[in-house]
């Protein structure tokens, strides 16, 4: 509930009273808003700023920007803060909430979700994560997935039409496009984000939930299996590396050295290649990661920002009001626009039709995923065994053997200490 302390008495006999604002007037209050550095444009937040100040006569936004590197240390001690100093609304990754929710730190939201904010069209790989059991504590705001990024004049060479529409397509015309010296697809071994749609796309999981305490991991289910077998069928009509992910070396420069027909990588990525490469313009397309069948797109990993309200908020009130307009549909299709993000709501996707990539990002995330939404999933990426797995079975171990392996260490990590 929103309080305010009015001044009892104001002893002048002045216009301006004693207590520094005309008479029948309050100051405005300052809502503290933490984005994080890359999200949002300074224009974009300029003209956000103006007109919720304009629409919000008794309050006033103090928008500071942060930097991802340290950003987890620098968020816990925020939540822990009772002073009234601490921030009243922080952008945080969409996977990083339940850590953040872990011991009541943060505002319970649902209710605003669900009577206000149409929490039904939500992106489910933005607002799963955000939910712990029946309760919501992020909100969605925006989103990023993987597409196929191509050469579309190779596929033309290739005598292929049209973009593959289902996995099989894909494979065959992988197959033709790794030709000579060019590579049909470059696919890091390691890259287990793209693993992780081929597994959802069978049915599988990286972990599945035992009981309200216990997670265990889940690479070794016949599903999860296919989804590797189809990786390595895949990631071999090419030269990426068995031993590496895609940042090492970075993709981007790999296939702007002219001899890579594909890319699994957010649209995004395509400006880095045309600043090593300018030679390459006009001949990259985008396209939806394939499904197994026509039907549908694949699955993919939706990375993504979702709002979040401390529970110590100095005025919980006015912090949702900010989270509201952030995340209404005025707001974030204009951040959509103006950042070529994907919206966060499935009915908004129209928004950014117009630009290739960005509408194949938005087909994906209608089916996105999340990594198991656990506190502890943290330390399964810190020493990360599902890369570890993918590197054995493309150097040609066992895929059974190696993801029961992987499974026990996953595990492992999301048993927490009780």
């Amino acid at each position: 509930m929103r309080r305010r302390l009015l001044p009892l008495v104001c002893v002048t006999g002045t216009l301006v009273s004693a207590c520094g604002t005309l008479p029948g007037t309050q100051p405005r209050e300052t809502v503290t808003v933490w984005l994080m550095k890359g999200s949002a444009s300074a224009d974009f937040i300029k003209r956000f700023t103006a007109d919720f100040e304009s629409t919000h006569k008794d309050l006033r936004l103090d928008i500071r920007t942060q930097d991802w590197t340290g950003i987890v240390a620098k968020v816990r001690k925020a939540l822990a803060d009772t002073s009234g100093d601490a921030p009243d609304v922080i952008e945080v990754g969409n996977t990083q909430v339940p850590l953040y929710a872990d011991g009541g730190r943060l505002a319970d939201l649902t209710l605003e979700s669900m009577r206000d904010w149409g929490k039904d069209k939500w992106l489910p790989g933005l607002a799963e994560p955000g939910k712990e059991g029946n309760q919501q504590y992020g909100i969605p705001w925006y989103a990023a997935n993987r597409v196929v990024i191509y050469r579309k004049d190779l596929f033309e060479q290739a005598g292929i039409a049209r973009p593959p529409r289902t996995r099989e397509e894909w494979l065959a015309d992988t197959e033709k496009l790794n030709s000579g010296d060019t590579q049909g697809i470059y696919l890091a071994g390691q890259d287990w984000y793209t693993l992780s749609g081929f597994i959802w796309d069978e049915g599988g999981d990286l972990a599945r939930k035992v009981d309200d305490y216990q997670w265990k991991g889940a690479l070794d289910t016949p599903e999860a299996l296919r989804g590797m077998d189809f990786y390595r069928r895949l990631q071999s009509l090419g030269d990426g590396p068995e031993d590496a992910d895609e940042e090492h070396p970075p993709q981007a420069g790999v296939f702007a050295g002219g001899k890579v027909a594909q890319i699994v990588a957010v649209p995004g990525l395509a400006q880095a290649i045309l600043e090593q490469n300018p030679g390459l313009k006009d001949k990259l397309g985008f396209f939806p990661v394939p499904g197994p069948t026509a039907a549908r797109p694949g699955a993919v990993f939706t990375g993504g920002s979702d709002l979040v309200v401390p529970q110590h908020t100095k005025d919980q009130f006015a912090a949702t009001a900010v989270v509201g307009a952030l995340t209404g549909a005025k707001w974030d299709t204009e951040l959509a626009r103006t950042m070529n993000y994907v919206p966060n709501k499935t009915t908004l996707a129209g928004a950014v039709s117009g630009e290739e990539g960005v509408a194949a990002m938005a087909v994906g995330a209608a089916h996105g995923r999340a990594t198991p939404n656990t506190p502890q999933w943290a330390d399964v990426e810190a020493d990360n065994p599902i890369k570890q797995y993918m590197s054995r079975v493309l150097n040609g171990a066992d895929p059974a053997t190696e993801a029961r392996r992987a499974s026990r260490k996953i595990t492992e990590e999301l048993t927490p200490d009780l």
